[in-house]
């Protein structure tokens, strides 16, 4: 019972940790600053086949510490208490899906993503699905 308790901490805080990067409010700026950091490292064709519509491009954890960051990945593991090495490939799993799934239209939406409080909404529940 208790380890059931502490993954749904540990998805909580998986949500959390990506609310900080695609809120409107949060470090990375947004989903559109997002973007940008793709279109940066020469992967904007991967983070756009998650917003458009049609099969998500795969990412590996090392190609996104490239796009992201060292330093912003170690936060996120560490909010979350856990290493990178762990943190990766679930953030490598999760974000393409989420990313898909928080841009139906396909396209970023002009107004952003909305706040960390919208996000972690729809995080949660879509993390729970899944």
């Amino acid at each position: 019972l208790g380890g059931a308790g502490g993954s749904a901490g540990n998805l909580g805080g998986l949500a959390g940790a990506l609310g900080g990067l695609l809120a409107n409010n949060g470090e990375q700026g947004g989903l559109g600053g997002l973007v940008s950091k793709f279109e940066q490292a020469g992967m904007g064709d991967v983070i756009g086949s998650w917003v458009g519509k049609g099969e998500n491009a795969p990412i590996t954890g090392g190609q996104l510490q490239d796009v992201l960051g060292s330093d912003a990945i170690s936060g996120i593991a560490q909010k979350l208490g856990i290493n990178s090495a762990t943190l990766l490939p679930m953030l490598a799993t999760l974000l393409p899906t989420l990313i898909d799934h928080l841009t139906p239209k396909g396209q970023v939406p002009a107004e952003g993503l909305g706040t960390h409080d919208d996000l972690l909404a729809s995080l949660s529940g879509l993390l729970q699905k899944s």
